[in-house]
């Protein structure tokens, strides 16, 4: 039944691509925060062998890599596309507790959208290295389904489509914490990764 998405596909990639890199830093899941307010600065970008070792400047812990940008990218259509969904169900939806954590997935993600369009900007060319379109970031007919869904469909339909949509998200940011260099986009995605994996949890136990 589970069928491969871009998301799916990059998630391997990633695994792939980082197969030498660190491992993921394990931590106890948490309901849904924003994310911290851009940063100020520039972030530098690292050559692609910059290791941890060595010569004690923080400016290589601080690079950019492609991969860091590809998952920056990613999740800026991936979080387009969480607010796409919730605007569209929000004025039909009659369970209170699913319109409350619906409201409190489009404030953090807002927030979190805003932050990592402002961190994209920074990453000089390492940002040609993720060349990135964002259609596809969930099935457009799972948003046709939640569009013609009846009123009283409407809350059974937009927990299936949210699921789904959230769980990529937090594979997506579970992958990126083993494979990433910035430790400040790592702990974005850890950050994700928690808010997704409850958000999952709540929307499976909404009754």
């Amino acid at each position: 039944m589970p069928r491969r998405t871009p998301l799916a596909s990059l998630v391997a990639a990633l695994l792939l691509t980082g197969a030498c890199a660190g491992s993921p830093t394990s931590s106890p899941s948490a309901l849904p925060q924003p994310a911290p307010a851009s940063p100020a600065g520039s972030v530098a970008v690292g050559s692609a062998g910059a290791g941890s070792a060595g010569v004690g400047s923080s400016v290589e812990a601080d690079a950019m890599s492609g991969i860091d940008v590809v998952f920056l990218s990613t999740m800026v259509g991936h979080s387009e596309r969480t607010l796409q969904i919730v605007r569209l169900a929000r004025d039909r939806v009659r369970d209170e507790a699913l319109r409350t954590l619906a409201a409190a997935i489009e404030a953090t993600e807002a927030d979190e959208l805003a932050a990592m369009r402002g961190w994209l900007p920074t990453a000089g060319p390492a940002a040609s290295a993720a060349v990135h379109h964002h259609a596809g970031h969930g099935d457009d007919a799972a948003l046709d389904r939640l569009r013609t869904a009846p009123d009283a469909d409407v809350d059974r339909v937009l927990r299936e489509v949210l699921a789904d949509h959230q769980r990529s998200a937090a594979d997506l940011a579970r992958s990126q914490v083993g494979v990433g260099r910035n430790e400040r986009v790592r702990d974005l995605a850890r950050r994700i990764e928690q808010s997704r994996a409850a958000e999952v949890e709540l929307l499976r136990g909404t009754p």
